[in-house]
């Protein structure tokens, strides 16, 4: 088999990603403008929200001046449900993606021929970074749909010359069965369904290490490194980390390249990055840790300017690309919870119990206000080798005095029967806040 840490070749890279800084922002420039005048000139909203601010696209004269203009954040796209930020004619629009709309109306986008082609070959780029070759057999197990984690795989594997096995997610046992007889080189899963194709694996007697995979694209949610040496150990392949967000274009956003490992290159030309304080949004130097904002330099139907992700990250200088990396996503602004005063993230409590190693890393924290405190409860799954009902005490005691120890709160473990945490086929679900709404 082809070797899986085998990196690009110069004459595979598209010129831009190896191209000197001074490069990169002058095309930065030219494209931002463009972008601006774009959203100004055909959307609505923006034009509104720039006249507010005082500015128009011809007060960009550096990239620096961008900080002018204002933000643009998941309430506004709700606001303009469905059409209204679309920047060409409805039936200009190719295809359409939408948020699940759990918690609201969905989030809209469009996009146009030409977009679709470009989310493709950023999609490609990132397979390719990854150490995904032309001719290699690609399991996508994204949902497909109105979630653009399917089809934009899909896309961008199909642009590269891959053989794509479009599997989708769920059918857990199906799709065991479909990796042990087609024999793909490459998967793309969210990081928490590779481990319940793991348990499944192990479940049917097979041995997930044995099988053909050898490279993992995964992304849609916030994880470990705790979790990717989990998913590597149990599968003996690598896995990868890939960044995208449907507002900015979907997967396809930034990845990390197979040769390093370090954090992931965003590719910059075609997305212009910011980390800004979340409480101020004033914009930070790179190398701070902050919020995670996208401005779009070359998307038609949907341009978006300044976009507030919630994602917490830091930006880093290039290393094995010139564009820069992002830090891995540590949490979000909107999964971070407040106990008794304390700032606590879910990713955080996923390193604590992934390092016992009597714990599965199947998990979800339950908060509730039974009187006027909060109460956290940890629910995680002990592996079977630790499930009589002496080692699962001891393992919770330890558990919660690990928490507490690291984090200042007191916390319920309940150490759970292996196998009785849902497992995810999308995004894992790792958060429920029964607490009153007041």
């Amino acid at each position: 088999m082809t070797d899986p840490a085998r990196p690009p070749s110069p004459d595979e890279l598209d010129p831009i990603e190896t191209a000197s800084r001074d490069e990169i922002a002058a095309l930065q420039l030219a494209r931002l403008r463009a972008t601006l005048e774009r959203a100004h000139g055909n959307v609505a909203h923006y034009k509104r929200s720039f006249d507010d601010a005082g500015v128009s696209p011809a007060d960009l004269t550096t990239l620096d001046d961008l900080a002018r203009f204002p933000f643009t954040v998941k309430e506004d796209l709700r606001l303009n449900y469905p059409f209204e930020l679309f920047a060409v004619p409805r039936e200009q629009i190719i295809r359409i993606h939408a948020s699940s709309g759990t918690t609201g109306i969905p989030t809209v986008v469009g996009y146009t021929r030409n977009d679709l082609e470009t989310w493709a070959g950023l999609v490609a780029r990132c397979l390719r970074a990854a150490g995904t070759r032309p001719g290699d057999m690609v399991h996508i197990a994204y949902g497909y749909g109105l979630f653009t984690g399917g089809l934009g795989f899909h896309g961008g594997a199909e642009a590269l010359g891959c053989t794509v096995v479009p599997a989708s997610g769920g059918f857990t046992e199906r799709q065991v069965m479909m990796i042990r007889d087609f024999e793909p080189r490459v998967i793309a899963a969210t990081p928490s369904y590779m481990l319940a194709l793991a348990d499944e694996f192990e479940r049917v007697r097979m041995d997930p290490r044995r099988c053909s995979l050898q490279i993992g694209m995964h992304g849609a949610e916030p994880w470990t490194q705790a979790m990717r040496q989990e998913i590597e150990a149990r599968f003996a392949m690598q896995a990868i980390d890939v960044y995208g967000c449907s507002e900015a274009i979907g997967p396809g956003v930034s990845v990390e390249c197979i040769e390093s490992k370090d954090g992931l290159h965003i590719w910059e030309d075609h997305f212009y990055p910011e980390i800004v304080d979340p409480e101020t949004g004033a914009v930070l130097p790179d190398g701070e840790t902050g919020e995670l904002v996208i401005t779009s330099l070359t998307k038609e139907a949907c341009p978006i300017v300044r976009y507030r992700t919630r994602d917490l990250t830091r930006l880093l200088p290039g290393t094995a690309r010139s564009m820069r990396r992002m830090q891995r996503v540590t949490g979000r602004n909107d999964d971070m919870l407040i106990i008794r005063g304390v700032n606590l993230f879910p990713s955080f409590i996923e390193e604590i119990v992934l390092e016992d190693r009597r714990l599965s890393p199947h998990y979800y924290l339950e908060v509730r206000r039974p009187g006027r405190l909060d109460e956290l409860t940890v629910v995680v799954e002990a592996k079977p080798e630790a499930g009589d009902e002496a080692t699962r005490a001891s393992v919770a005691r330890d558990l919660a005095g690990s928490i507490k120890s690291r984090t200042n709160i007191t916390c319920s473990v309940t150490i759970a029967e292996p196998g009785s945490v849902e497992r995810s086929v999308g995004k894992a679900k790792r958060v429920f806040d029964l607490r009153p709404k007041d």
